[in-house]
């Protein structure tokens, strides 16, 4: 439920905006429309991506310790997950965001995104972005490179878990258990780690577009 949530909210946060400014490109954007709508999509960002550690977990007891799962992941577990993903993500978004609004931006004032993204934002300030760029890449390491390590450790032994199972229907069932949430990891972590990880040099930024639409709206819609 948590996950859907960030999942309509992202949508909700760059669609309109995105369709405005198809519909109507001479519209601008306020400064501090701009600033809300990089705050909230970076907040989405980092709990998604949190949460989908958070699932992983869960399905990693539901599949190795059945007989366990309500024990380990109790009410308290679960809530305790869902609202520390919460937390880190808009702690995360609330530090780019302090680093953006410390500096000047003399023009020009056009972004080449669909929307207010940090990395577009940053290419229009008139000043060193460096530090800006040693947080993200932190933060991507953080809640991108970490997350997907836990993810694929938690896989590795689901795999191993349903390997022994016996029957070819409690096979069947685990593993369409875990694919819909293993496509998404793979989509969502590998599109979003090229995208803020790889080299900027290889990815022009229409490349970064086709990018962005995959994380943030093709996931979504799935």
């Amino acid at each position: 439920s948590h996950l859907a949530i960030v999942d309509i909210a992202y949508a909700c946060n760059t669609v309109p905006q995105m369709l405005v400014n198809l519909l109507n490109p001479a519209k601008p954007i306020s400064f501090a429309g701009c600033i809300t709508q990089t705050f909230l999509f970076l907040t989405f960002a980092h709990t998604e991506c949190l949460l989908l550690v958070v699932m992983s977990y869960d399905r990693y007891v539901a599949i190795c310790h059945p007989l366990r799962y309500s024990v380990i992941v109790g009410w308290r577990v679960c809530i305790t997950l869902a609202g520390t993903s919460w937390a880190c993500g808009s702690l995360l978004a609330l530090v780019h965001v302090g680093l953006t609004l410390r500096l000047p931006f003399c023009g020009p004032h056009e972004i080449n995104h669909f929307f207010c993204e940090i990395l577009s934002v940053l290419k229009l300030a008139c000043a060193d972005t460096r530090l800006n760029q040693i947080v993200i890449f932190v933060a991507s390491v953080f809640v991108l490179a970490g997350p997907l390590c836990l993810v694929l450790v938690s896989y590795t032994r689901i795999l191993v878990a349903v390997l022994r199972i016996q029957s070819g229907e409690g096979r069947r069932k685990a593993f369409s258990t875990c694919s819909s949430h293993l496509c998404v990891v793979g989509l969502f972590f590998g599109s979003a780690i090229v995208m803020y990880m790889g080299p900027k040099s290889h990815h022009p930024e229409e490349q970064q577009k086709v990018l962005f639409l995959f994380y943030s709206l093709f996931n979504p819609m799935l």
